[in-house]
């Protein structure tokens, strides 16, 4: 028996699911996207691929044309700075289990949620920032960000991305000596 995948309807820079229990179990269940006014789902395209790759949905144009997954991370690295190391950072922590989240409004690329914990339940444990290994950051760029997570109450995660696309983590936190 072949699985049902939710449709998904890319145009620019949005994806929004089907009106359909499928879709909402995505959001319900494993909490992928934001719900709209129409109870549909709107993804990011970091979720669109992630999902594309699990086998979850199927991606469509504005005309109802299939669209491939080559040519949607084509579109996705073309709108989205960093595109590629962000999803890396993200597929990790969703394969570990984690939800993960936009945390825009926090200056962070992720908020990231404990194990079992749904966002609305409780509040994020980190705010994650994906860097690709090669890539530097300067002591003021480090500093910023480990002042935004301490001012919301969150631990800094740097995730860096290596040329595998193996994810490695630090954790970084105030201390009192």
């Amino acid at each position: 028996m072949k699985k049902q995948k939710v449709k998904v309807t890319f145009s620019k820079d949005r994806a929004i699911t089907e009106e359909s229990d499928l879709a909402r179990e995505l959001y319900n269940q494993s909490r992928f996207g934001a719900t709209t006014e129409d109870n549909k789902v709107q993804l990011s395209l970091i979720e669109v691929l992630f999902l594309l790759k699990k086998k979850k949905i199927e991606l469509f144009d504005g005309r109802n044309k299939p669209i491939e997954e080559e040519k949607f991370l084509k579109k996705a690295q073309k709108q989205e700075p960093n595109f590629w190391t962000r999803y890396c950072v993200f597929a990790d922590l969703r394969d570990r289990g984690y939800i993960v989240k936009t945390a825009l409004k926090f200056g962070a690329d992720f908020r990231v949620y404990d194990r079992g914990v749904k966002p609305g339940e409780d509040h994020a444990r980190w705010i994650v920032y994906p860097v690709q290994e090669t890539s530097g950051l300067t002591w003021y760029e480090f500093a910023a960000k480990n002042r935004v997570a301490h001012s919301t109450k969150k631990r800094l995660l740097i995730g860096i991305v290596d040329e595998e696309n193996s994810v490695t983590y630090y954790e970084i936190r105030w201390m009192r000596p």
